[in-house]
Formats: structure tokens, sequence, C-alpha cells
């Protein structure tokens, strides 16, 4: 019908709403499957588009090729160095060995697609003095091939200013996997595995950031943030799932460690799950003012988290330790090693063995060890075979607290040093819950008093033990 406005109006029909909610929810079904069937292709469409991006095969750079194709592969970089241009390699594998990477380097392929596989005879990526290297979404195998003699690692960087290596993969290195000497940047949400040596060694770092890795299945160590001298370094570790981590080369200690920190001051190692090292989830050692919070620390083969030799500084709080030798040890004031807080760790499931004999120690089997000017608090340490904690060693021993913590099912609580020259220590307010003895002095490895905690302690000048719960 005709309006008085000239407009035609339809009779509108009833609306069947079973049929309309039918085709309703038809034509979104046809929608998502639409869009899941074209994601892949966008995805595709946006990598393969990236803006000002080098064309690799206008350079003979082929995905697939069966030839080493090492000399196109540097051409290519080169070229793309002059316009700061990123070069995207689409999914496939490409070998090549002994690249130089140019002082701008973007390098861009497909996570777990673009294989970078190495051809032998040397290294397979290199930088020096360099002002920006990216590396992202490639995998990188070694393919287990010897690494020529002065080859480090796999990747090799020196002195570069910004490196940003990002959702790579590195795998099968016949050495390290990463070698990175004054290098600033960051290797994040990447993967490393196989490396017959290490998986990342950092030295003279610029404030490096080492974060969301998976490490697993090296031969002598994980993470390592070293450096020549004793420095401030700053380096950030966090966030890492790192495991099983040998010791092939041997050693004390040396080697075996999930995370290493030598001489390097200023840095923090957070919130990594570190499991099935040889030796230590966590070692620094002459490492100054690092922190070490919030890690889990599983089955460690010697002592789970160390701060050892010339140190001053530590705070290592709110770590889980399951299964060691060592739980958590603060050592070495004969080296300097000194001023620490342990704090709201739990410790638990200790064993009286190591991967060495212990030398003139008095062995393993102990939850936390601290030696000068540290406070231990609102810890909780279970299942230790010797002590749950033991304070100084021999003469080495000055201005310790150890107040407010649960010790539970060791065989002596608390091991206290009452060697002539030993300094201030203070056992108080603590519970000692299936112990033995709940606080015994100590002459170096040997037993010199019975229960301090039922108050006898009046003859050690230096030692105050009070209050403590003892059931």
């Amino acid at each position: 019908m005709q309006t008085p406005f000239g407009m035609v109006v339809t009779t509108v029909p009833k609306i069947n709403r079973r049929k309309l909610l039918a085709g309703a929810l038809g034509l979104a079904g046809s929608a998502i499957a639409a869009r899941a069937a074209a994601a892949p292709l966008a995805d595709m469409t946006v990598t393969s588009a990236i803006r000002g991006s080098i064309n690799a095969e206008e350079f003979g750079v082929w995905p697939g090729a069966l030839d080493d194709q090492s000399r196109a592969f540097a051409k290519m970089l080169a070229k793309a160095a002059e316009s700061r241009a990123p070069v995207f390699l689409p999914p496939g594998d490409y070998r090549v060995s002994n690249i130089r990477l140019p002082r701008e380097t973007r390098l861009v392929g497909v996570p777990g697609a673009t294989r970078i596989v190495y051809g032998g005879d040397g290294y397979l990526f290199a930088a020096e003095d360099a002002g920006f290297i990216e590396l992202t979404g490639l995998s990188i195998d070694g393919a287990n091939r010897p690494l020529g003699r002065e080859a480090q690692a796999l990747v090799e960087m020196r002195r570069v200013a910004n490196l940003a290596m990002d959702r790579c993969e590195i795998l099968g290195s016949a050495g390290s996997a990463i070698a990175l000497e004054r290098v600033s940047g960051s290797v994040e949400r990447s993967t490393i595995s196989g490396a017959a040596a290490y998986a990342l060694y950092s030295v003279e770092a610029g404030r490096m950031r080492i974060a969301s890795n998976v490490v697993s299945d090296c031969g002598d160590g994980g993470i390592l943030v070293h450096r020549w001298q004793p420095a401030a370094d700053g380096s950030m570790v966090t966030g890492n799932r790192i495991e099983r981590i040998g010791a092939r080369s041997g050693g004390t200690g040396q080697n075996g460690n999930g995370i290493n920190v030598f001489r390097a001051d200023n840095v923090i190692v957070a919130d990594n799950h570190v499991a099935d090292c040889a030796f230590s989830a966590i070692r620094a050692n002459s490492a100054g003012n690092v922190q070490i919070t919030g890690n889990q620390c599983l089955r460690s083969g010697e002592t789970a988290i160390y701060s050892e030799f010339s140190f001053e500084g530590a705070v290592i709080g709110s770590n889980v330790v399951d299964g060691a030798a060592i739980g958590i040890s603060i050592a070495n004031f004969n080296e300097g090693g000194r001023m620490a807080v342990c704090n709201g760790n739990i410790v638990r499931n200790l064993v009286d063995k190591a991967p060495y004999e212990a030398f003139e120690a008095v062995g393993f089997g102990i939850g936390i060890s601290v030696e000068a000017d540290t406070a231990v608090s609102g810890n909780v340490v279970e299942n230790a075979p010797r002590f749950g904690m033991m304070l100084g060693w021999g003469e080495f021993l000055r201005n310790v607290t150890a107040t407010g913590n649960v010790v539970r099912n060791a065989r002596e609580g608390f091991a206290v040093s009452v060697v002539e020259g030993a300094g201030s220590a203070i056992v108080a307010d603590n519970i000692v819950d299936g112990s033995e003895r709940a606080v015994v002095g100590y002459r170096w490895a040997d037993a010199a008093t019975g229960d301090l905690a039922g108050g006898d302690e009046t003859r050690f000048g230096h030692l105050r033990v009070e209050r403590n719960l003892v059931s």
C-alpha cells in the first residue's frame, strides 16, 4: 500500500523465531569457518609483506636448496644493511656457514618453520663492532657438526650495541649455542637445547636481558653471566625454564649450573624454573648486590642456590628448593663473602651426598648455611639429613641472626660455630620440630656442646640462644 508521502509499505510476515535463530547460527558458523580458513593466509600475507624487506630469492637464497648458500646469503645481508632493510626468509631450510653479520642486520623468519642449518667448517653466525642485530623467528640448527678451532659457539657476538634475539631456536651445537662478549640487548622467548657446552655465555655485558627462554640438555651449563674482573653488570635473568644441565667437563662446581653469575655485580636472577642440574640451580660467585628471588630449584646435584667467595650484598628470598645436597649456601667469609638477607625460602628434601667427595667440610645434607653479616628469617626447612641450618664455619662467623624460622625433621636443628674467634650470632624465636637436638655448638666439623636450646650457651660470649620452641 502507498502512504500519503508516496512511500510504499509492504506487509511484514510473522517472524518464525526458530528459523531466524537457526539462520543466524548458520551465518555465524560460516563466518567463523571463513575466518579460520583465512587466518593462515592472512598471517602469511602479513608476515611475507614486511614493509621494505629484501626478497631473499632475488639474491639466489632459496628455501630447500641442496647446495650451500653461504655466499649468496652474505651478499643478501650486505645489500640489506646498506638501506637498513629487514630480510624476510620464507619457511624452509637454508644451509650456510661462516656468515659475518653486517653492522645493521635485521633477519626475520617464521618461528618453527625457517631453519638455518650449519654447514660445518667454522661457525654459523658472527658479528663484531655492530650497531644493531635483530634475529627473529629463526630455527638455527648446528646439526651437531664440529665447530672450527677458533669458534666458541654456533652464534658469536662481540661488541654489539643492541642485540635483539626473539622467538628463535638454537639446537645441536657441538660447542656453546650462543657466546656474547661486550653485548647489550636481549635474548628472549627462545629455545636453546642440546649444546655440548653452554646454552648462553655472556661476558662483560652491558645490561643484558635474558628472559622467558627454554634451556635444556646442555653439557656444561645453562645461562652464564660473567665478567673478567669484578664490576657492575646489571644483567637480568628472569622467567626462564632451565632443565637437565650436565657437568661433562667435570670439576666441583665451575660446570653443571643452570644459572651462573661470576664477578658480575647488580644482577637480578628472578622467577626462573630450574631443574635437574648436576651442581647448582643458581650459583653466584664473587657477585655483589645479587638478587636471587622467586625461583623454583628442583633436584640439584649439589648446592641449589649458592652465593660464594668475595661478594658483598646478596638477597636470597622467596625461593623454593626441593631436592639438593645443600639448599642455600651463603659462604666464604674467608674470601670476603659477606652481607646477605636470606628470607622466606622453602627448603626441603635434602640428601647427604653430592657429585664429588667432600673435603674438610662438614659434608652435605644441610638446609641453609651462612657465615657473615647475614639475617636469616622466615624460612622453612624440612627433611635435612644433617642440619636444618649451619651458622658459621670455624672462626668464620660474624653478625648472624637466625630468627623466626621453622626447622622440621632435621637430625640437628641449628649448628653454630663456637670456635675461639667466632663472631656474634643469635638463634632466637625459631621452631624446631623432630630433631635429635635443637641447637648444637660446633668446633669446625666436630660437635662441642650438648643441646644449647636449654640455655647452656652462657659460656659462649658471642652466642645468644633464646625463646626457641622445641618439640
